[in-house]
C-alpha cells in the first residue's frame, strides 16, 4: 500500500475533476489516465483532502464509518497509485 492515512494529501495539480451524474471523472493530463468515481463520498474526499492535516482527518470529516474505512482507504490507495492524488508536500 502506497497510501499513508497519517499524511496530508491533495489532488494532483495535473488532474481535472469533471462532475458526472454517477459521481465524477478524473483525468490526468500527464499520463492520460481516467478514473471513474462512482461514490459521492469518494468524490468529496478527493476534493477536500487538501483541507485536512491528514487523510485520517478527511475520512473522519466525511464522515466515513469505521466499518467502511478500509474500503475508502483502498480506493484512495488506488488513486495514489495512479498518481491522481499525491502527498501535499510533493511539488508536481
Amino acid at each position: 500500500m502506497l497510501f499513508d492515512t497519517s499524511l496530508s494529501w491533495r489532488l494532483n495539480p495535473r488532474v481535472a475533476v469533471r462532475p458526472e451524474p454517477f459521481g465524477a471523472l478524473l483525468y490526468h493530463f500527464g499520463t492520460r489516465k481516467l478514473s471513474f468515481l462512482k461514490d459521492l463520498v469518494v468524490v468529496d474526499l478527493v476534493r477536500t483532502l487538501h483541507t485536512h492535516p491528514s487523510a485520517d482527518d478527511a475520512l473522519d470529516a466525511a464522515p466515513v464509518a469505521p466499518a467502511d474505512r478500509p474500503r475508502y482507504v483502498r480506493t484512495l490507495d488506488a488513486l495514489c497509485g495512479s498518481g491522481m492524488i499525491i502527498p501535499a508536500t510533493d511539488q508536481e
